[in-house]
């Protein structure tokens, strides 16, 4: 497993209705912020300014088509050539990194190839480099 040390991080923060909402920088709008969106910003700045992957080569809740079903991945990271190079799966911090996740994203990759996979649930990340059919866990985020 992969310790991430997140950079210091003053989110956008509001309240309505009674609700918690944040700013996402990515996507340009408030978001409900749940346990797993939390996650999901955080380790978005962990990217952009521990990791430099470039901001613009990142797309964040973006549908895909899974046969007949729509799903939606947390975090794509593109190329140079803006093809999908990294699909991230962002878990709230009690859920455990565990094979199930792994499905999840392995499932994910069937549409998009890439050959890097990752989940996090905040506190920790798991990686992967995807070879054939093959997933062989990585030590670290690959350098973009």
């Amino acid at each position: 497993m992969i310790k991430i040390a997140y950079p210091t991080y003053q989110p956008k923060i509001k309240e309505q209705n009674g609700k918690e909402y944040i700013f996402d920088e990515f996507r340009k709008r408030w978001i409900l912020l749940t346990p797993e969106e939390w996650v999901r910003q955080n380790f978005l700045q962990y990217l952009t300014r521990v990791k430099k992957y470039p901001a613009a080569l990142i797309a964040v809740e973006k549908l895909i088509k899974l046969g007949e079903l729509n799903k939606r991945f947390d975090i794509v990271v593109y190329d140079s050539h803006t093809k999908p190079w990294m699909i991230i799966e962002c878990k709230e911090m009690n859920v455990p990194l565990d094979n199930k996740v792994l499905e999840q994203v392995l499932r994910y990759n069937i549409i998009l190839q890439v050959p890097y996979l990752v989940v996090t649930n905040g506190s920790y990340c798991m990686a992967w480099l995807a070879e054939g059919n093959a997933a062989k866990e990585i030590p670290a985020l690959p350098q973009h």
